[in-house]
């Protein structure tokens, strides 16, 4: 049965739309609909579904921190239509078996459309290469070893090098183990004031300057997870000026806060890449500016309240960024006229749909209806009791916003919907 958006607010324009069969099938004015469902948006700001090319749904062998169920009802929540799935759960997606079980789990308890990557390596911790071609034919999106930056450039090198055979990317959490020294957060002024160790952005600069020199020489195409430093993003804006095939995507954690906003030994604010310096977070603004970075992604890192309590340096790394994400980067971006909504669609849905080769992330006529409604006029309190995700770890909560999602929708059908 076909339905009907009417009075949807597309960027600054008001028209309504058409789904049948799962795809849009018009966006005009004043369309009539002789039969069917009539959803009224009520002027309220209509958008291509959002995308995060980079999730954390725990299962197998986590799931009392988040299940692919509870992970993609938290998706749909945040008004994201499509998530890509990590590797580094219990077991590791590293085998063909693996694989094929969590992709079953995937379709059978996911409500939003979710991708899954596959490790690079045995446990991803292995120097030996994973046998990235049979993975890829059972469906891998691409490869990681998120959670562990890949210590060996060899290692690394042949997995560019097999990857690019298989037309398909490397997603690398670039991180230096022998420069880490045990931190918990940044390294600097915040972490010598609550004496704590510090993590130096030189193991995420370091290892990426190799990978890209790397990636050049395999032609792979080379996506670089949650960049967290100034140096870093320095690095991916020459690399792409010499024609290396890299993209790269930011937290909005990242983009939101600093290191001196730390005020106390307080484990929600750790995660890793860490917190940075106030001047890390204004050359990732300006990298997403200017181009440089490409998509704006989670991270969503769910965990128990007990993993999450105590010290910085017992607690999990890690903050949950679904149900947040839109809201936040609406609130203290957009309607303070540093980004435009265009934008952040663009950062959230055109761009990762663009580069990871997916039919969604736009609103045309012939693509599937994977649309979600926000209010952006009403504000609401970011609160724990309202999540759908298993994880309540974020430093957000009890923070004002505007964006909140009213409709959610994959391939026409409704899977969210809140006081509609």
């Amino acid at each position: 049965m076909p339905t009907l958006i009417k009075n949807a607010k597309i960027f600054h324009d008001m028209f309504d739309i058409l789904i049948a069969d799962g795809k849009i099938k018009e966006i005009a004015p004043n369309i009539k609909l002789h039969d069917g469902v009539v959803i009224d948006a009520k002027n309220k700001l209509v958008t291509p579904g959002l995308i995060d090319v980079h999730v954390h749904f725990r299962e197998p062998g986590q799931t009392h921190k988040e299940t692919v169920a509870s992970g993609s009802k938290a998706a749909a929540h945040g008004g994201f239509t499509t998530v890509f799935a990590m590797p580094n759960v219990t077991p590791t997606i590293d085998t063909p078996e693996a694989f094929e079980n969590i992709m079953d789990k995937n379709i059978t308890d996911g409500i939003v459309n979710i991708k899954q990557y596959a490790a690079i390596s045995k446990g991803l911790l292995d120097e030996k290469v994973n046998e990235l071609g049979k993975l890829a034919e059972l469906g891998a999106v691409g490869f990681t070893n998120d959670g562990h930056g890949v210590q060996t450039a060899d290692t690394m090198l042949r997995a560019m090098q097999t990857a690019y055979t298989l037309n398909k990317p490397i997603i690398a959490h670039v991180e230096d183990d022998s420069l880490l020294h045990g931190g918990v957060l940044n390294a600097g002024a915040t972490a010598d004031r609550l004496k704590l160790p510090g993590m130096t952005g030189l193991s995420e600069s370091s290892q990426l300057a190799r990978d890209l020199v790397l990636a050049a020489k395999a032609k792979v195409h080379y996506h670089v997870a949650h960049i967290s430093t100034k140096e870093s993003v320095e690095l991916v804006r020459i690399a792409k000026k010499y024609g290396v095939n890299v993209t790269a995507e930011v937290t909005p954690h990242h983009l939101l806060l600093a290191d001196h906003m730390i005020e106390n030994d307080n484990a929600m604010f750790k995660m890793n890449p860490p917190l940075r310096s106030e001047e890390d977070r204004k050359a990732l603004i300006a990298g997403l500016l200017d181009g440089t970075i490409d998509m704006i992604a989670t991270d969503h890192a769910p965990h128990s309240k007990a993993e999450k309590a105590g010290s910085m340096v017992t607690a999990a790394f890690g903050i949950t960024g679904l149900e947040t994400a839109f809201s936040l980067i609406y609130t203290f971006f957009v309607k303070t006229g540093i980004f435009t909504i265009e934008q952040l669609i663009m950062w959230m849905a055109n761009k990762p749909a663009k580069i990871f080769n997916l039919e969604s992330g736009v609103l045309e006529v012939g693509k599937p209806a994977d649309i979600t409604i926000f209010d952006t006029d009403q504000e609401f309190e970011i609160r724990e009791e309202n999540f759908y995700s298993k994880g309540k770890n974020t430093p957000f909560i009890g923070q004002q916003v505007y964006g909140r999602t009213m409709l959610t929708m994959v391939a026409g059908k409704v899977i969210y919907k809140e006081n509609y």
